[in-house]
């Protein structure tokens, strides 16, 4: 079992033992326990709070094995408007909800959601349910060691 412990800076040249690919919410797990495909065990024991992002780079406790971290593809929404305004509507009313959404200035993009997806669709947005990989803002509060 591999105890990873440290966070480091993405780096083109350190030598990656494995790579972890995580869900946005598991992304925002500083304790849990995974498995890789090959059977080996990774325990994350990072500060609380700790959001990872896609390219970090963890260390373990011996410090011989880097571990990168990519955003692995999950079932999501994508949200666009025919008008700026009607995706900032859209923003509005997801955020009145408190769930993550990834916000850019042509798309939205939420966790399947059924009575949501009818919310968006009534207020004249386009929705396109696909896989991809997923990042939600964290929150104007969170991940103060990331950012």
């Amino acid at each position: 079992m591999l105890t990873l412990t440290q966070r480091k800076p993405p780096n083109l040249d350190a030598i990656i033992t494995f790579t972890l690919a995580l869900t946005a919410e598991e992304r925002t797990r500083s304790r849990h326990r995974f498995e890789l495909e090959d059977g080996t065990v990774i325990f994350l024991r990072l500060p609380r709070g700790t959001v990872l992002k896609d390219g970090d780079i963890l260390q373990d406790e011996s410090q011989s094995n880097f571990i990168k971290i990519t955003a692995k593809s999950e079932p999501v929404l994508t949200v666009s408007a025919d008008t700026p305004l009607l995706l900032l509507r859209a923003a509005y009313h997801l955020g009145n909800r408190h769930l993550p959404v990834e916000i850019t200035p042509s798309y939205l993009r939420l966790s399947p959601d059924p009575v949501l997806r009818i919310m968006l669709e009534q207020l004249g947005l386009e929705i396109k349910a696909e896989s991809l990989p997923f990042y939600p803002e964290v929150g104007a509060y969170g991940d103060h060691a990331h950012g």
